[in-house]
């Protein structure tokens, strides 16, 4: 009786070992019996009858992707490499198992020729200053062409963009030059100002010669106030309103200017800061 039980003792316990199955929970098996599609099972403890199905597993966890540099020609002829990395993660096991041979190493050459395609249809300031336009547009191509393997990618960022040393030169030229420009511009903004002050306080002085009087005063004491050795002999403004008045006589003066006529001075906006905001 022995001798019989022994074989099919060992008979049970080999076909229980590859029998039984276990999948974790972020794991599906799809099943095959004969060579046809059976089910998807899964997660935790399946059973496989030996000889008549196989079972390949899948993950459901989402795949971190690295897709190398691609050299591309922009639509302006600038050559740059793309450097990107999406997610995507396996929605219907069935489909990425029957539908393709290998949903990895489609996807990755997938993402390469359309990171390719897509900027080299766009010029190179769209591609430095609009990289949020390009990733949502790069990852809807992938997930309308993934959708039918049963894969989902999730999100597409371009990583880096490596530019030519030339281009990088004439990048920061333009920079400096356009950094040049705001300085003159604010910098004639403040003689503007500067003038229109001027003018008002050259016309309260004019109407009001008590002002020019008490200006003269304090000149004269900061004059004096710094401690030099400086004879100062003062000289009464009144022996000087003769002469002006022969002056303007002889020669009209010029046309009185408002300063609260004169049109502020428009600052253009800067294209630096615009493509930053960007």
């Amino acid at each position: 009786m022995l001798t019989y039980a022994l074989p099919i003792l060992i008979l049970v316990v080999l076909f229980l070992m590859n029998a039984i199955r276990v999948l974790n929970e972020y794991e599906r098996g799809v099943i095959f019996r004969l060579g046809r599609f059976l089910k998807v099972k899964g997660p935790g403890i399946i059973i496989l009858i030996p000889v008549l199905d196989k079972m390949v597993r899948t993950s459901l966890r989402i795949v971190t992707l690295d897709v190398p540099h691609q050299e591309v020609i922009t639509q302006d002829n600038v050559t740059i490499k793309v450097n990107a990395f999406l997610y995507y993660r396996i929605m219907s096991p069935q489909h990425a198992v029957l539908e393709i041979e290998d949903y990895h190493f489609a996807t990755s050459q997938l993402s390469q020729t359309t990171i390719r395609t897509v900027c080299g249809a766009s010029e190179l300031d769209e591609i430095l200053g609009q990289r949020e336009k390009l990733n949502t547009k790069i990852q809807s191509i992938l997930d309308e062409q993934t959708d039918a393997w049963g894969v989902k990618v999730t999100t597409v960022e371009l990583k880096h963009i490596d530019l030519p040393q030339e281009m990088q030169r004439a990048m920061a030229a333009q920079a400096e030059a356009e950094r040049e420009r705001r300085a003159k511009v604010i910098s004639a903004e403040g003689e503007f100002q500067a003038a229109k002050r001027l003018t008002q306080a050259a016309q309260i002085i004019s109407e009001y010669p008590q002002a020019l009087q008490l200006r003269y005063l304090q000149t004269m004491r900061e004059m004096t106030s710094e401690g030099r050795n400086a004879t100062v002999i003062p000289i009464p403004i009144d022996l000087f309103k003769g002469l002006s008045s022969v002056m303007s006589g002889h020669a009209q003066g010029p046309a009185k200017i408002d300063p609260e006529d004169l049109p502020e001075p428009e600052i253009p906006p800067d294209p630096l800061d615009e493509g930053q905001k960007s």
